[in-house]
């Protein structure tokens, strides 16, 4: 790939688009990026990428901001539905030569067949409202490749993080509440295992794919091999921050009767609650480069090394402070009748 491969990141300031960013430019991509102008602190953008203003929502707004440009690839990480699918197939059909659009890998069928998930496992999840858009979505643009033969790679991320993201259902209120020796709540009893990705590794398979015309038509899931039960994603956390976490394990049905309006409660019984391992083989073959290093165990030291070198970011969200007290209260609440008889 030469000096002058030109790559636009629409966003580009999210936790894999940010990465992905940082690794397109360390490997010499004329890189660009497209969103609505508003800087980052927690991840500003490397030095020489150029910046478009513009909102991936408003066709208006992108067209004066490319300017009849052409990119030897697009990668949008801001698409999540079918009506939005169509809006950048039209958006970009004659402006690059590879789309490459960032799906999930929560499209897949639930419950999972056994052993590593590939990507042919069915996708279809209909258990939330966001895994069912990415599935439309991720027709539309294969149906836009079958017609018309627009240059379409989708990728499915699982469960990516980086260094300012407490990769867990609440958040920094989780990490708050283990640091301080109170009560955490897990879904079921916490055996499920999980795929953790570490972004800056993703990013490696992702930007490898860039101008493959092998790839078009193709769907990838680019995870790494670090799969832990939740029971040990929650020991680690209390391990870095030297305290023994007092893990309360509840049925995911009972999580969800308590806290029906709580964002996660949707993601429980179509997504974490079941084990989530991946075959990552065709993503290694077409980007032998991809060799994921990074591990949770290891990685949780720089999460709670930015929390501390950021206290204003690493900020925990009041709703989800109140749905974990809320939940562990109805424990303790239902815990004291079962005692007193």
């Amino acid at each position: 790939m030469s000096d002058y491969f030109s790559v636009l990141f629409v966003g580009g300031t999210g936790a894999i688009s940010g990465s992905c960013v940082a690794e397109a430019v360390s490997q010499g991509l004329a890189v660009s990026v497209l969103n609505r102008g508003r800087s980052s602190r927690l991840r500003p953008l490397p030095a020489g990428v150029e910046v478009l203003t513009g909102d991936i929502t408003d066709p208006a707004s992108v067209r004066a901001a490319l300017r009849d440009r052409h990119f030897d690839a697009v990668v949008n990480f801001l698409c999540f539905d079918a009506e939005g699918a169509a809006r950048n197939v039209e958006l970009f059909t004659g402006v690059n030569s590879h789309y490459v659009h960032i799906s999930s890998a929560s499209v897949y069928h639930r419950p999972l067949p056994k052993g590593p998930v590939s990507e042919s496992t069915y996708a279809h999840n209909p258990e939330h409202a966001y895994m069912r858009d990415k599935v439309e979505a991720e027709k539309v643009f294969l149906d836009a490749f079958a017609r018309q033969g627009f240059p379409v790679t989708i990728v499915r991320p699982a469960h990516t993080y980086d260094e300012a993201i407490a990769p867990l259902a609440g958040g920094w209120a989780v990490v708050d509440r283990i640091e301080r020796g109170e009560p955490v709540v897990v879904q079921g009893d916490g055996t499920s295992l999980w795929t953790f990705t570490h972004a800056a590794d993703l990013a490696v398979g992702l930007v490898g794919l860039l101008g493959r015309r092998s790839a078009f038509g193709e769907a990838f899931h680019i995870t790494s091999d670090d799969v832990l039960s939740w029971n040990q994603i929650y020991q680690a956390i209390g391990h870095a921050l030297g305290v023994e976490p007092t893990i309360l394990h509840l049925p995911t049905d009972l999580i969800m009767l308590a806290e029906p309006d709580w964002f996660w409660s949707g993601l429980l019984d179509g997504d974490l609650s079941h084990s989530e391992v991946y075959d990552t083989t065709k993503i290694r073959s077409y980007v032998p480069g991809f060799r994921p290093s990074r591990v949770f165990e290891r990685e949780v030291y720089q999460i709670l090394a930015w929390r501390r070198e950021h206290p204003d970011l690493a900020v925990a969200d009041p709703a989800e402070v109140a749905v974990q007290a809320r939940l562990v209260a109805a424990y303790e609440r239902a815990r004291a009748a079962v005692v007193a008889g």
